[in-house]
Order: structure tokens, then sequence, then C-alpha cells
């Protein structure tokens, strides 16, 4: 099979999916209307709530669904074999995540700007409101101590990505300085690329590698305990002067990124040389079952139930006109799952094309085989995050890119959307934690209504959750529930869905279908995980687990009652 073939079956297929399945739902099953108020609009703080162009906040949105999830996930998920993963991110993304991302981005918009979990009290029944809000604060937690120290990890890595990634900070200020006065935000966004690139270049070239001092004998804490300062300022910041430009360089950043790709795979389109099905996947005792493990393995490029946070949490909070939320939500969920094609078919063809193992230079199969041999070579961030990089590098390298150069563009492009997760999430978790502590007249209690306050209390318990451990790797104690509490979250998120189109007097079918089908992986995979917890011995996550499956059949027997009362 070739690699150009398939991406453009899927290129072309995205189109379609669109133009027709996404049409459908905007025009008949929510009724798209621009006479309707916007939250941006009719709440507009200057804050969180800046009405701006629907370019702009698409590239946020994108960048704050992406970060690193459809990169790392499709590069372990090929383990399977090319053909499952790519089925999945395909029909997953058009007939479930688009339309999970959509619907709860409208619904939202219709309800004052309101995050999943809050309107889940409205929709559903007041009580569910803070049980879904304490899965999603526990999400939020992971997320940012996890993006904290993975951040820091990738800037150890690929120092020559620590320059150019701060280097964009000053510019998307001036970006967002340039936009305000009323110039050009396409124009000037091309004007930050190329600073952008030029810092890329000196990096590479002419700077020194930045190496930070450790702080407790790691580096990483060093970084993580920087990044955690940048996230307060970044996520209190007003979304237009930092989030809004910074967001909108990079998924410009993103769109040379995959044509830079794409041109690779015009010029050298490589044969895919990892199996189609990988056997040898299947008959090791040293690679776990794919189901249900793939579907909560690779999330973000099929559904992500982190994309309902971003979706309610900011992005909502800055649309426009109702009908742009088509195109930003179900779009950017197409967009992103055609980026988790292309790292598939980087990894499936162009990891092919060169993989220097243990000092000898594979290709073929033989490459993919070293490198996916076993799960535990495959499944560390390292392994998933090479993967990628040296199989874009090798197809930018097909048309006179330097592999030093293509590794540090790609690693900056990687970097660069990470640190969008990081201080995005801070923001969502940050408007969710004072949303629980509303009262009936909608007013927030002191001292959360400060939006210092409340930060500060977001970053204090990821930061004490990240140095748990030595080298910033408290996170990971969490890290195994993360897949199958992420993957609840968009199977909840899709029962408000469902219940709010029964309310309209819709047809509840289509958030029905992907959310018993999303809801069975992950209550599946949710009791493996508590049957190897408890076979661990660990009893902390266990007994975690034990919770959240006890929360989660609660919230089943209240929604399935709305369900069938209405």
């Amino acid at each position: 099979m070739n690699s150009l073939f398939l991406t453009v079956l899927a290129f072309i297929g995205y189109i379609i999916a669109y133009k027709v399945y996404g049409k459908f739902l905007g025009s008949k099953i929510f009724a798209l209307s621009n006479k309707n108020k916007m939250p941006s609009s009719e709440l507009n703080d200057g804050i969180d709530y800046v009405p701006s162009k629907k370019n702009i906040i698409f590239g946020h949105h994108f960048t704050t669904i992406a970060g690193i999830g459809p990169i790392v996930g499709p590069a372990i998920g090929i383990i399977w074999g090319w053909l499952p993963a790519f089925i999945w991110v395909f029909v997953g993304a058009i007939f479930m995540g688009g339309l999970h991302d959509f619907s709860t981005l409208i619904i939202s918009a219709r309800n004052k700007g309101k995050t999943i979990g809050d309107l889940s009290g409205n929709i559903i029944h007041p009580s569910v409101r803070y049980v879904f809000q304490f899965i999603m604060q526990l999400l939020l937690l992971i997320v940012l101590a996890v993006f904290a120290m993975i951040v820091g990890v990738l800037f150890d890595k690929y120092p020559q990505a620590v320059i150019p990634v701060w280097v964009e900070i000053p510019i998307a200020i001036w970006l967002g300085r340039q936009v305000a006065k009323g110039k050009s935000d396409l124009l000037y966004s091309i004007i930050a690329l190329v600073l952008l690139y030029l810092s890329i270049l000196a990096s590479v070239y002419y700077l020194p590698p930045v190496i930070m001092p450790p702080i407790m004998g790691s580096s990483v804490i060093t970084w993580a305990i920087i990044l955690y300062v940048y996230a307060f300022f970044a996520s209190t910041m007003p979304v237009q002067k930092l989030l809004q430009p910074r967001d909108y360089i990079n998924s410009h950043q993103l769109v040379i990124a995959i044509v830079m790709i794409i041109i690779g795979l015009l010029v050298a389109h490589p044969v895919i040389t990892a199996p189609a099905i990988n056997q040898e996947a299947f008959s090791s005792n040293e690679v776990p079952a794919l189901m249900p493990l793939m579907f909560i393995t690779i999330a973000c490029g099929a559904i992500s139930g982190f994309h309902s946070l971003a979706s309610t949490g900011t992005t909502v909070k800055q649309v426009q006109k109702e009908k742009h939320t088509l195109f930003i939500g179900y779009g950017g969920m197409l967009l992103e799952s055609f980026l988790a094609v292309l790292v598939l078919m980087a990894i499936a063809g162009g990891l092919g094309l060169g993989l220097s193992h243990e000092g000898e230079l594979l290709k073929g199969a033989d490459a993919f085989h070293a490198h996916y041999h076993s799960w535990a070579t495959a499944s560390g961030l390292g392994a998933k995050l090479e993967a990628f990089i040296v199989g874009s590098a090798n197809l930018l390298n097909s048309y006179g890119i330097p592999l030093e150069l293509g590794e540090a563009i790609i690693a900056v492009f990687i970097v660069s959307f990470a640190n969008t997760t990081l201080d995005s999430s801070c923001r969502i978790q940050r408007l969710s934690l004072q949303e629980i502590f509303k009262n009936k007249d909608g007013e927030i209690k002191k001292p959360v209504n400060n939006r210092y306050v409340a930060t500060f209390i977001v970053v204090g318990a990821a930061a004490i959750l990240t140095f748990l451990q030595p080298g910033a790797k408290g996170a990971l104690l969490l890290w195994p529930l993360f897949g199958a509490l992420n993957q609840l979250v968009a199977a909840l998120a899709l029962g408000v869905v469902a219940i709010y189109l029964l309310l309209k007097k819709k047809n509840p079918i289509y958030a029905i279908i992907p959310m018993v089908f999303v809801l069975i992986m992950t209550i599946w995979a949710m009791i493996n995980n508590l049957m190897s917890f408890l076979q661990d011995k660990n009893y902390i996550l266990a007994v975690i687990s034990v919770l959240i499956i006890t929360l989660t059949n609660w919230l089943l027997v209240v929604g399935s009652k709305v369900l069938f009362r209405k």
C-alpha cells in the first residue's frame, strides 16, 4: 500500500464528511442561526469572553485540542497495525469526535458559555453537575501536571526547540497588539512565522543549545517550575493578548508542517512498510490486546473527552457567530484527525526510509520492527515522538531539507502545541473551579471569584502532584487513569448531548450510538485497569478507579432515567 494514496483518500473523505454529515448536523439537527446571541458578546469581559474572528478562534481551538495527543496516540496505536489505527482515526473523527466537539460547543454557546460539567446540571439533574465537575477537575489536574513534565522532558530531549518556543511568546504578544490596532491578522501572522523559523535556523546552526541547571538533580524540575510560572500568567491574561495570537501562529505552523510532510509523501511516496495487521503483536504476550486498549490509546484524532472541555471552556467564550461553530468544532476535529493520519503515514512509510538503531541504519520493515518489537520499546514518550520525528524528518529530507533541521522543525511544532495545551488546560480548569463555587444566583463565591486566586489553587495543586516524585514525575502516579478517564468524559458529554437533543425534539440517535460505543470501551478498559492495579497492589489507583466506576454508574442511572422519561 502506498502512503500517498491513503493520505489523499483520507483528505477527500474528510472534505466529503464536512460537506455532507457536518452540514447535516449544523442545519437539520442543531439548526444553526446567526440570529442567536453568543456569550462572547453578551458576557464580554475583555479577559475570557472576547468576540473574535472565526479563523483566529479556529487556530486557538485546534491547537488546544491537538497538543501532542494526535501524535503520541497514533504513534503507539500503530503497533497493532496501520489498518485498525487508520480506520479508527478516520471513522471515529467523522461520526464520533466531530459530533462530540461541535455539539458540545453549540450547546454551550446556547447556555451562556457554561462548561460541559455545568451544563450537565442544567440538562440532566443539578446533582450531576458536581460529579461531572469532579471528574473534569481530576482529568485537568492530570493533564496540567503531566504536560508540565512532558514539555520539560521535550526541552531536555530537543534543546534546539527551547529558543524558538520561548521566542514565540513575545512574537505572539506583538502580533496581538497589531491585530488590536486593526492590522491584517494574516499578514502579520506570516511575519511572525518568518521570525519563528528564523529563530529555528539560528538555534540549529548558530546558537549553543540551552541546557538548564538542574534543581534537585533534574533539569526537568527546573523547566517544570518555569512552566508553572508561565502557565499562571498566560492563563490569567486576556485571551486576545497572548492565547489567541500564539495559537494563531501555531495553527499556521501546523499548516506548514502538514504541507512539508505532504510534499515529502509526494516526492518520496514511500511504500508502507509497517504491517497492515501486526500478527506478531496479536500473538505476543508482551503487547496488550487491541480491544479495548486501542480505543483508549488513540483518543485525540478520533474522539477525546478533553475536546469538550476545550469547546465549552475557552473556545465558546470567543466565538462571534453561531454558524462559526460548525467550522471550528467539526472542522477542527477533522483537521486534527488528518494530522493523525499523517502521523501514521510518517511512521508507517517515512520511518522505513531510515532509522538509526544501535549504530546501524535500518530501512523498510526492519526499521519498523526494530522500533515496535515490543510494547515496552514503543510505549515510552521518547519512543512515541522519536518515531514521528524521524519519519517526518526523512520525508522532509527527501526534497533537500537536512535531517538536523527537519528534526528541529518538527520538534518545535510538537513542543509549541504541548505548551498551548499546558496553559489552555490551566485556564479551563480555573473556569471549571469557579463554576463549582457558584451560588444559586450565578455569582462565584469569594475568594475563588478572583481569577488569580483560582489559578493559583489550580497551579498549586498540579505542582504538588508533579513534585511528589523525583524528576517531576509525580503526575505519572495518576497517569494510568488518564486514557479511560478522558474517554469517560467523552461518553458522558455525548450523554448530555443526547438528552439535549431529546429536549429539543430532535433525534438523539446520532449522539447515543457513539456514546454507547465509547462507554463500552471505556468501562471495559477501566475494569481491566482495576484488575491490573489490584494485581500490582497499587491500592491508591484501585480506590480511585472504584470511585470513578461507582460515580459513572450513578451518572448512567440518573441519565437513563431522564432519557427514558423524555
